[in-house]
């Protein structure tokens, strides 16, 4: 019995504390009651009303006591504290769910923002606004516009949806979803969204927009639109300050200018120094009609403005074309003359040759991109398989020169020896010739095969029947046969090879070596 009182004397009191406070007409020119409105109490003139902290102003107001509303009308006003005002034409104000519905030009200001709307809901007790008639939220550096949207108070975050505009001094937001906050300038984006600025244009479906700091995050699909490049990759950061952009996994720069593409899994741009650095299975690609390059380095670097690129490989490289190939440990390439330089060991496959020398140089018509001549630097030499052997061209250097991409000449200089493999109209082997010369030694090419051989004085050496030439004879000094580091398809240049892990292998002793001397 006892449990059951204390129980009852709990719910009564508890009853009697969640009962609505009575709302107060603290001011009004004139109060009365009217036969048409039996439950009313009608007040007109300077109506100053207030319910729990909160106070409404109006020139004229139907308080239902019983119902606990209030129904005002003309030049409202409500106040919630020192930091919210709101005004409207009219408003409704339950006092048990404290809350207020406004219509007709609805202005409602806190410490931060504006916020404006033909309808507005204020739930008092979640501290929570929203409106669904369409609205704008100003604050010291943006302005937003949507049909949609939430404001919660205590956080400062706004809930936007459908139509959503945000548009400061620099940039602009459209999105169908994104969570602001007012305080810090920050957006949450939902779906697709774009910004747009002077600068560029960014596209993502998931994201975070500082507009503040003009610090970002894009997380999906992001794209990064700039006037001669495109950057996207799973995860993108911005920095609008510095023009500088990251990209992580699945990364794609396209020149789209110059008809090229870069791909990778990390990239790094610089907007004012027009440089791109990309990295991870990082891949140059330029994009020729019917048969595009592609090139591979452990890092790769474009610099230039449009007109005068330069795009840079470090370390590995290779390159594949259906009718080029080759491989170098760094390459360099000028897009505005048509330059490519292989330098440290590199080597190139073309026709059925392999051509190797200090350096390399392919030279290409910046217009038609297509291979002009060849220089071969220091320790030039040219080897061709023939099904008999190895047909040998070596020089100090060989200058060649191309026709619709097939190579056509070669005039090797200097302490010139060839090994060739003499064959008739039938194909069959009629002998081997083994010269040297110290002059030059000019080369004909037809159908990928040495044509001709022309010497410019008359040389040392001679043709041996096939089975008669010396067996140290066959064989050049300096001659390697590199077939197994060829790149036979675009994926091949990503494949290294022995010599690489050695050299990795190589490097790595060499700078932990280096350590252990500065450590002691």
């Amino acid at each position: 019995m006892k449990k059951i009182l204390f129980f009852v004397i709990i719910f009564i009191g508890i009853s009697g504390f969640s009962q609505t406070t009575k709302i107060k007409i603290l001011k009004a020119d004139n109060t009365f009651t009217d036969p048409k409105f039996p439950d009313a109490t009608i007040s007109m003139g300077n109506v100053f009303i207030e319910h729990e902290g909160a106070t409404l102003r109006c020139d004229k107001a139907y308080i239902y006591q019983e119902k606990k509303l209030v129904k005002a009308m003309g030049n409202v006003v409500i106040n919630q504290g020192d930091t919210i005002v709101q005004t409207s034409k009219y408003a409704d104000y339950d006092a048990q769910s404290k809350i207020a519905t406004s219509w007709g030009n609805v202005v409602l200001k806190d410490d931060v923002m504006t916020l404006q709307t033909d309808t507005l809901k204020f739930n008092r007790e979640t501290q929570q606004l929203y409106y669904k008639s369409g609205g704008t939220i100003t604050d010291a550096t943006n302005v937003l516009k949507s049909r949609i949207g939430d404001y919660y108070l205590r956080t400062k975050k706004f809930q936007a949806f459908t139509n959503v505009v945000v548009t400061n001094i620099d940039s602009k937001v459209v999105s169908n979803h994104l969570d602001y906050y007012t305080n810090t300038g920050i957006a949450d984006l939902h779906g697709p969204s774009t910004i747009t600025s002077k600068q560029n244009s960014i596209y993502t479906e998931k994201g975070h927009h500082n507009s503040k700091t003009n610090i970002s995050h894009f997380l999906k699909n992001s794209k990064i639109f700039y006037n001669d490049r495109t950057i996207e990759g799973d995860s993108l950061y911005y920095n609008k300050n510095i023009e500088f952009a990251s990209a992580t996994g699945n990364i794609i720069v396209v020149d789209t200018i110059n008809a090229s593409i870069i791909k990778g899994g990390y990239a790094e741009y610089f907007k004012l120094k027009d440089s791109v650095f990309i990295t991870k299975k990082a891949v140059a690609i330029s994009i020729i009609e019917k048969d595009s390059v592609f090139i591979h380095g452990d890092k790769l670097m474009v610099t230039g403005k449009v007109e005068d690129r330069i795009v840079r490989a470090f370390n590995r490289v290779k390159f594949f074309k259906s009718d080029l190939q080759g491989k170098c440990d760094s390459l360099i390439t000028f897009e505005k003359t048509g330059l490519t330089k292989l330098l440290i060991n590199p080597v190139m496959w073309t026709q059925g040759n392999q051509i190797t020398g200090d350096t390399i140089h392919l030279i290409s018509n910046p217009k038609t991109e297509q291979l002009d001549s060849l220089k071969i630097l220091n320790n030039a030499f040219m080897v061709q398989k023939d099904s008999s052997g190895y047909s040998q061209l070596k020089g100090k250097f060989m200058y060649g020169k191309f026709k619709k991409n097939a190579l056509k000449s070669l005039d090797v200089v200097g302490n010139s020896e060839v090994v060739f493999y003499v064959r008739n109209d039938l194909q069959e082997l009629v002998g081997i010739t083994r010269m040297k010369s110290s002059k030059n030694i000019f080369i004909v090419m037809e159908n990928n095969e040495i044509e001709t051989i022309d010497f410019i004085e008359k040389p040392e050496g001679k043709t041996y029947p096939p089975s008669k030439l010396p067996e140290n004879e066959k064989i050049l000094k300096g001659f390697i046969w590199r077939e197994n580091e060829r790149p036979l398809n675009k994926e091949g240049i990503f494949i290294y090879d022995d010599l690489d892990a050695k050299k990795t292998e190589t490097k790595v002793k060499i700078e932990t070596k280096e350590k252990e001397v500065t450590k002691n």
